[in-house]
Formats: C-alpha cells, sequence, structure tokens
C-alpha cells in the first residue's frame, strides 16, 4: 500500500488516529506502534473488535502473519462499513480480517503519513504555516501563550500537553483539520538527530528555541552536544530558506544563530526591545512585564524566567499580525496548568509548583525566583534532576551550594538517590532515619531527605507546614506532585 491509499483511508476515518486500543470509539484508524514495553500489534485485534475501521500493523508481527497464512483475502480493502446510527458508532462486520494493514514499520508508517497530510494541507491556496519549537525549558509554557495569542486572530492547532516526540508530534499534525489556519508543533528531543526527525515530519515554515540548557545529557553528552542537537531546528529552518525567531538576549541562541549564516531571523527579548521585568510582591506576586512603550503585560506565571517566554509569544503575535493590545490581553488571560508556574493558595500555604520537569537551569531560575519572593517563612521541596548522567551529583550540589545562599529558608525538603548523594559528597552526616527512607541531615537543621516522594508526603503529614511560601520542583520522575495534598 502506498502513501496516497493510506491517506484515502484516513480520510474515510473523517481523520481520527488513535495508538491506544482502549480509546477507540469506533471508526478510526489504529496504528499498532511498539515501544519498550509494549507492542500495539497485540492490541491490534481488539481495537478492531471495539470499532476501528482499520488497524496498522507491523508485517512482521504475528497477528499480520497468521492472517496472511489463513488464505482469507487479508490485503483486500473493504467496503466502508455502514454506520450503526443506535449505538453512535461504527458496526463491526463479522469478519474483520480486510481491515489489517500490513506495514513494514508502523512509526514510519504514521509519520510519512502526517508528513503527507501537512503537506496535502493549504490556506487560500497557500501551504499551511507551521511554527516549530524546541528547547531545554519552557517550551510547552511557551506554546500554550504562543497559541492564546495567535487564537485571537487565527484558528490553530497546537501540541496538546506535551506530546513532542516521534509519535506526538505526526499525532498532532493528523489533528489538522480545513478549519486550521496555523499549526504550532512543540518537538523535544533527548538525543542527537531527534530533531532532524521531527523537522522532516512537520516541515516548519517558521521556528524557535526557547533557550539551551544542561539537561538530557546522557543522550546528548555536553551542553555543546545540546546546543548542536537542538540547533538542527535552525539546519532546517536554513535549508529551506524559513524563519527563525531568536531571542536576541541568549548569547547561546546568537552563538548558533550566527553560525548559520544563512537563517533568516526575526530577533527579539526582553532586553533587546527595551523592556523590563516589575518587582513582585504579596500584592503583585505573578510576573509583569512594562514594555518599551509602556504597555505592563500581566500574567498568571510565576517567576522572572518566564519573562522570555512572554516576550517569544509578542514577537510571534507581532510577525503574524496580531495588534499588540489583542496579544498583551491573551497573555494575561493565560492561566497554566499541568505544575507548570502555577502558584496555587492552599488553607495554610502558598505553593509554586513547577513539578512537570527539572534540570540544572531550571532548578536555579526557580530557587532564585523563591529567593526575590517577599514572605515571612520559605520552604523548598525537590525531587532528581534526572538524565544528567556524569554530571549528576555536581549539578546536585549545586542546588544545594544555591541553597545555602538563600536567606530566610526555613525547610529544605530533598527527595531522591540524586539528592542523597550530593549530600553525601557535601559530607553532609544523616543522623536519623525511620522506617520510609527518611534522614535528616544538619544543615543549620533544615535539611530532610527522603527516598521517594510519598515519603516526603508522609512526613509533612505528621509535620504540617503553615504560613509558608513553598517551592516544589522536580524531574517528572520523582514525581513531587504526591507532596501538594499535604501542603
Amino acid at each position: 500500500m502506498n502513501i496516497g491509499e493510506l491517506y484515502n483511508i484516513y480520510k474515510e476515518c473523517g481523520g481520527r488516529v488513535t495508538t491506544d486500543s482502549r480509546k477507540v470509539e469506533g471508526g478510526e484508524l489504529f496504528f499498532a506502534l511498539k515501544g519498550g514495553n509494549f507492542d500495539g500489534n497485540e492490541y491490534a485485534m481488539k481495537a478492531l473488535e471495539a470499532g476501528a475501521a482499520y488497524a496498522v500493523v507491523d508485517r512482521s508481527s504475528a497477528v499480520a502473519t497468521e492472517y496472511a497464512s489463513s488464505g482469507a483475502s487479508a490485503w483486500r480493502l473493504p467496503e466502508p462499513v455502514a454506520n450503526d446510527t443506535k449505538a453512535g458508532r461504527t458496526a463491526v462486520p463479522e469478519n474483520i480480517t480486510g481491515r489489517l494493514i500490513p506495514v513494514d514499520d508502523t512509526l514510519a508508517a504514521l509519520q510519512a503519513l502526517a508528513r503527507w497530510h501537512r503537506s496535502m494541507t493549504f490556506v487560500d491556496g497557500r501551504p499551511l504555516t507551521v511554527l516549530a519549537l524546541t528547547g531545554t525549558n519552557g517550551k510547552t509554557t511557551t506554546k500554550e501563550l504562543i497559541r492564546a495569542v495567535l487564537a485571537t486572530e487565527y484558528t490553530v492547532t497546537a501540541t496538546e500537553g506535551n506530546l513532542n516526540n516521534s509519535i506526538g508530534v505526526p499525532l498532532t499534525l493528523l489533528k489538522i483539520n480545513a478549519d486550521t489556519r496555523i499549526a504550532v508543533v512543540e518537538m523535544g528531543a533527548s538525543h542527537p538527530g531527534d530533531i532532524r526527525e521531527l523537522t522532516s515530519v512537520a516541515l516548519p515554515t517558521y521556528g524557535l528555541i526557547t533557550n539551551v540548557g544542561k539537561a538530557h545529557l546522557l543522550g546528548f553528552g555536553s551542553l555543546e552536544g545540546v546546543m548542536a542537537a537542538k540547533g538542527e531546528l535552525y539546519d532546517y529552518l536554513q535549508r529551506t530558506a524559513d524563519k527563525a525567531f531568536v531571542n536576541a538576549d541568549n548569547p547561546y541562541l546568537r552563538e548558533m544563530a550566527a553560525a548559520r549564516p544563512d537563517l533568516k531571523t526575526i530577533p527579539y527579548g526582553l532586553c533587546y526591545e527595551g523592556a523590563e521585568v516589575l518587582p513582585s510582591s504579596p500584592e503583585h506576586p505573578y510576573l509583569r512585564i512594562r514594555l518599551a512603550d509602556g504597555t505592563e503585560v500581566g500574567t498568571h506565571l510565576v517567576g522572572a524566567y518566564n519573562a522570555d517566554n512572554v516576550m517569544t509569544a509578542l514577537a510571534v503575535g507581532r510577525e503574524f499580525g496580531i495588534p499588540e493590545e489583542d496579544a498583551v490581553k491573551a497573555i494575561s488571560d493565560y492561566v497554566p496548568t499541568n505544575n507548570r508556574s502555577q502558584m496555587v493558595r492552599t488553607g495554610s500555604n502558598t505553593l509554586i509548583v513547577d513539578a512537570y520537569n527539572a534540570n540544572p537551569a531550571s532548578m536555579a531560575a526557580a530557587i532564585d525566583n523563591l529567593a526575590s519572593v517577599d514572605a515571612g517563612h520559605k520552604a523548598v521541596m525537590l525531587g532528581n534532576m534526572l538524565e544528567l548522567g556524569a554530571d549528576s551529583v555536581r549539578e546536585h550540589v549545586s542546588v544545594l551550594k544555591r541553597l545555602g545562599t538563600m536567606k530566610c529558608l526555613d525547610r529544605i525538603l530533598l527527595v531522591g538517590e540524586e539528592f542523597r548523594k550530593a549530600l553525601d559528597a557535601m559530607r553532609l552526616s544523616c543522623n536519623d532515619s525511620c522506617g520510609s527512607g527518611m534522614a535528616t541531615s544538619c544543615l543549620d537543621g533544615q535539611v530532610k531527605w527522603f527516598a521517594t516522594s510519598s515519603g516526603a508526603a508522609d512526613w509533612l503529614k505528621e509535620n504540617p507546614l503553615s504560613g509558608y511560601c513553598v517551592l516544589v520542583k522536580g524531574s517528572r520522575g520523582t514525581k513531587m506532585e504526591e507532596v501538594l495534598p499535604c501542603l
């Protein structure tokens, strides 16, 4: 089956694609993807039985081999299945073998279909505009701010959540429909070549890198490796003569852009544009920015480190003709979710929740922001920064040293083995322990270490905090959100 035939099937399915047999509602095109701990081919028949119109499977899979050898016309495409209007879903015929589609590689087929759909989508006779963004920190927040700004004028299809990998990007592109005027596609990377692969699928006409820093060092090896990997987006845009938004305040991004002299750039930036971050206070705890023309941009974001994300959204809005007042209102109306730069007021404390991910740069920025907050009592609850490789202990020690410079920091709760190693490296003796794996250290009597976030939650239940401003941050795998109900 060629890509044109597969595309016709995709359209027959109304553009509905799924990779999860449990979420089949009826009429979808199911892709049987494989991962380290699962094989979607094993669920292809369940997807068809649940009402999926077709299932794309690996040619070498057991399900494909079984039905190919059965002698049935397994690969003949059936007539469209009639709709069961009473059930509100596609009816399932007794013989479902004709709806299996064998391919050499289901992920490659998914990506090829997404690329084809993106290429076949036009707006007013012109190819669809696709803005791709990547970076070490701030990708999802920046994407959501850009979506909010562009949505004041355009119908936008954007990455949902952080579905930004080799599966998430094509699924985002396949949600582009006849109403879409601009697509905003987030791209994540943990190894060299990841961004190159994703740009070959999304074919962006604009791109931006939020920043570069030490993250996923197990895959990239060094900061230079990170710059090279993220720079694959600039490489693509240079080849296609398309444009890159470049934060002119960021020396790494300036260096990366300058190394590609044919790259067309749209510079922006807080200092570059003469804007400034306004001081926070109990009355104004969220980030505020005063633009060069005196306009004040209010947000529901916590931390000056989000200023670059806001300036990026404003720059994108200008490029696409969004009036400044509309862009400013869209940014001020945006409320973060999913444990990203959120301020939460509970009955006992004020929480700064940034617990979706963590790396050295974002951790330092979050700690510095807490230091600037006007509060009588402060506490931090920090979880491991993961995937730092040989730099892990050194980077966790740096976090501890940064905490040691803070004034009015009353409680330091640390979670995970990486922080334990850092404590040991600093020769902080742990002199008390209990069955939960918790131990205390002697850093002014304020540091407590826990093996898991659930252990920290248990301690908080017995030792509740009240009247604190608390920073909660850690890599996703540490599950720092488990302490939130105890605060």
